[in-house]
């Protein structure tokens, strides 16, 4: 980890956009929060832009691979002081600089006592980190599953200590085919996100294997790189920035499709709450969902901000939840 720990120093040592691209717009509760982020934590940090989804009061959220902890102290105020915000990270010295900095960010938002903690671990072995089943109500990362050998681990372990209901936020590096070993192995390109990078078929599959909802894709961004050496290794490859969410849901939720109507009480979304690529909700709208989506508002912390009715008969055919289809930029996804 010499890469992250000690060869990039602040974010504009990156030789590519893979781990800075930036997501959709933000709300003015989250550009709030993230100036009262200490100066040494922001500049420390190294991510897909920010991995924030909606909806966050009380929650208890994870975050694999938290660094110096940029992003946990920002949803340590969106969560507030009755949620609890954890990151785990395996490289001492990013753990090192998110804990030095609890006191001042507890004092600055105000808080009686600390709602974040910081471990130093594996996102593959939670478990070693004490992290129990079925503990927390999100898990987000932030560019960084892409560096975990064993993606199936990640997933699997995630998927264990969410609540049912829970969900799984998290932007990373995906490939439009999967990789030749002179790309999985070359130091810089590991180090800028893009030799682990996931075929994203293969997310597909293993999401289904562990047992979440199919991913749904949120935001999605071509990555550009500025280096012709790295270029002449990647070839014919394409790589894509992308946020999706994945969702435990319970077979008990499981059911045909339906109406939904969004009640606009999402902070920060009143008007309209864009959930995915596929599913925009506008306030007081009747949507017709598929099945998939209506299990997944039904069983998680989006439930108390719809009105569910039967019908939706425009739905029976599946939206897909995901990116097939979904233009990025002047190409596709997939490859």
């Amino acid at each position: 980890m010499d890469y992250y720990g000690k060869e990039l120093q602040k974010s504009e040592d990156l030789k590519t956009n893979a781990c800075v691209t930036s997501a959709r717009p933000l709300p003015k509760a989250v550009r709030d929060a993230l100036e009262r982020v200490h100066e040494e934590v922001v500049a420390r940090y190294y991510g897909c832009g920010l991995v924030i989804p909606e909806c966050l009061a009380s929650c208890r959220i994870l975050d694999l691979g938290s660094g110096s902890g940029r992003d946990c102290y920002l949803l340590s105020q969106l969560v507030g002081e009755q949620g609890h915000v954890t990151g785990i990270d395996m490289t001492e010295g990013q753990v090192k600089v998110a804990k030095k900095h609890i006191a001042y960010h507890m004092d600055k938002f105000r808080y009686q006592k600390p709602n974040v903690e910081f471990l130093q671990g594996y996102m593959e072995k939670l478990g070693d980190a004490g992290l129990a089943d079925e503990s927390y109500d999100i898990v987000i990362s932030n560019c960084v599953i892409n560096l975990a050998p064993d993606k199936r681990a990640v997933l699997q372990e995630a998927y264990r200590v969410l609540k049912p209901g829970g969900e799984m936020y998290f932007s990373d590096v995906y490939a439009s085919q999967r990789l030749s070993e002179a790309i999985r192995k070359h130091r810089v390109l590991w180090g800028e996100c893009l030799a682990g990078a996931l075929y994203w078929r293969d997310l597909y599959s293993i999401a289904e294997e562990v047992g979440f909802s199919p991913p749904c894709l949120v935001t999605a961004s071509p990555i550009t790189i500025s280096n012709k050496e790295l270029e002449s290794i990647i070839g014919d490859c394409h790589f894509v920035s992308a946020t999706f969410r994945l969702f435990k849901v319970p077979d008990s939720s499981r059911a045909g499709p339906v109406q939904v109507i969004y009640n606009g009480g999402i902070v920060g979304h009143e008007r309209e709450l864009v959930f995915d690529a596929n599913f925009t909700f506008k306030e007081g709208e009747v949507v017709d969902v598929d099945a998939e989506m209506a299990a997944i508002l039904r069983s998680s912390r989006f439930a108390e901000e719809f009105l569910i009715q039967a019908g939706g008969a425009n739905a029976a055919a599946p939206q897909d939840c995901c990116c097939k289809g979904v233009k990025v930029g002047s190409r596709q996804l997939h490859g």
